[in-house]
């Protein structure tokens, strides 16, 4: 048990167990938000570093069984009409991923809480931009790899792709699928580095895995409850509680 636990004591094993459903729940009932939650609530209570590496197979694995959900096929169509985001998430993932374990902990809080507030209160606002057509393509590589720039060291780099995705008025279900799919790759991609980097050991590797459990729990939950839920009104509780949590991090990494 000690080693499915990443040297963290019971209470904060058990609590970390919590969130990872919730945020499972909140993933399976708009598509989104796993590792948001996840990184805004667990620095809390353990190590940025380690909140990292207890996502990375909560998110492989979550995403990877959405991808099934809505098929092979839509997933593979999905994927050839979102190509650059996904070439160049990958990229960023690869570039940034090994600082992790360079970067000191109050940055890393000030990096992860600033990312979360931002692109909650740009959901909340509902703001999305307008982009041409002809100017899209360039749009997707540079989201991409700003969103793996930053998910390489924060485990979240779907928000500026939901932002592409809300601006060009992607449709829900394409919408989910698109997001599925890129998070799946990128966690494979994550994992991979994280592997390389040392992040990923014998010590948080079981732990990540152990996550996996609630979080699967939570996003088949999260499935039940769906189609009975006010999905706008969950999202927008959902936002706001992420918002909580990012101030949480930014005073962590300005005050310690």
């Amino acid at each position: 048990m000690d080693i499915l636990m990443g040297g963290l004591p019971f209470w904060a094993f058990a609590l970390a167990c919590g969130v990872a459903v919730i945020a499972g729940m909140v993933k399976g009932a708009i598509g989104f938000a796993l590792p948001l939650i996840m990184i805004a609530v667990l620095p809390s209570f353990m190590s940025a570093q380690t909140a990292l590496a207890a996502l990375i197979l909560p998110v492989l694995v979550t995403n990877a069984h959405q991808t099934f959900r809505f098929g092979w096929a839509r997933a593979y169509a999905s994927g050839r009409r979102f190509w650059r985001i996904i070439v160049t998430t990958l990229i960023g993932i690869v570039i940034s991923a090994p600082f992790v374990v360079m970067l000191p902990q109050d940055v890393m809080f000030l990096l992860l809480g600033s990312a979360v507030l931002v692109f909650s209160l740009l959901q909340i606002s509902g703001w999305a931009p307008d982009i041409p057509r002809n100017r899209r393509a360039a749009v997707e590589y540079l989201t991409g790899l700003i969103g793996g720039l930053y998910g390489g060291i924060s485990g979240v780099w779907g928000p500026p792709t939901i932002v592409y995705l809300l601006a060009t008025k992607t449709e829900k279900r394409e919408m989910v699928s698109v997001m599925s799919v890129i998070f799946t790759v990128g966690g494979i991609m994550l994992l991979l580095v994280h592997l390389k980097s040392g992040l990923m050991n014998a010590q948080t590797l079981p732990f990540s895995m152990a996550m996996v459990v609630p979080a699967t729990l939570g996003l088949f939950i999260g499935y039940r409850v769906q189609d009975r839920l006010d999905a706008d009104k969950f999202r927008r509780y959902a936002l706001i509680m992420l918002c909580v949590s990012a101030l949480n991090l930014l005073r962590r990494g300005m005050f310690g």
